[in-house]
């Protein structure tokens, strides 16, 4: 019987187009029931420290609007831990940020921040989210993430995006045996970051894959296609790597 992996679908450049211009076009409130009409399973959105695409009340609109869940992307920080405890997603993953970077450049770091994560952890746990952490594929944050009582880890794949064949496969095992030692960990498995149609398969194959993450490429396929043909088509090349 095939394992069918959730497909969340990352709406934070819908806000990019707009802010480029301002005013309110296009919607990403338009964009997540679109995607939710469409097959996604789940939304993805990052509030970023400096608003650069998703903004407050975005977040407060979709959650309200969609009826699959929400996934909060937020920086480790007490403001958003506040505002993620408002908004109550279904769960928050907490992801490293930079000011300064274009995307996210790499997994959080967990090991030896414990004392700051722990209170966060448990303030979002409090208010009935499930805790997800943005980590890489090595066992010492994967530990790390369930000593502080994370509920999943989602695997870091941005470097397996941009590799060539033969560190593909070294990379390749590598989260393999992340996606391993996750689920010995009591964690769920997730990853994403920067897959597209062309490599999203061999990620879906990983052991004990439960939900993938994908939101700058479907944006981009969709300038071409439309965003409904865009997450059709890479719904059936993750069902099609499992079946």
């Amino acid at each position: 019987m095939m394992h069918k992996i959730r497909l969340g679908v990352n709406i934070d450049h819908i806000a990019t187009l707009r802010n480029a211009r301002g005013g309110q076009h296009p919607d990403p409130v338009a964009g997540a029931l679109l995607a939710q009409s469409a097959g996604a399973d789940g939304i993805t959105a990052h509030l970023r420290e400096d608003r650069r695409h998703i903004r407050d009340e975005d977040m407060k609109n979709i959650k309200q609007a969609i009826d699959i869940p929400l996934n909060f992307e937020m920086g480790a920080t007490n403001e958003m831990v506040d505002i993620a405890c408002a908004i109550q997603p279904n769960a928050c993953c907490l992801v490293p940020e930079k000011r300064e970077e274009v995307t996210t450049e790499g997994g959080l770091a967990v090991a030896g921040h414990e004392a700051r994560l722990g209170p966060q952890i448990e303030k979002l746990k409090k208010a009935g989210c499930r805790i997800s952490l943005f980590v890489e594929a090595n066992p010492t944050e994967l530990k790390a993430a369930a000593s502080l009582g994370a509920d999943i880890v989602e695997l870091h794949t941005g470097a397996y995006s941009e590799l060539n064949a033969k560190a593909l496969q070294d990379e390749l095992a590598r989260l393999r045996e992340g996606a391993e030692y996750a689920h010995q960990m009591g964690l769920e498995v997730h990853a994403g970051h920067g897959l597209r149609f062309d490599n999203v398969q061999p990620i879906a194959c990983l052991p004990h894959m439960t939900e993938l993450n994908i939101g700058h490429f479907l944006m981009g396929a969709a300038l071409f296609t439309g965003l409904g043909e865009a997450i059709a088509t890479m719904r059936a090349l993750i069902d099609e790597a499992v079946a």
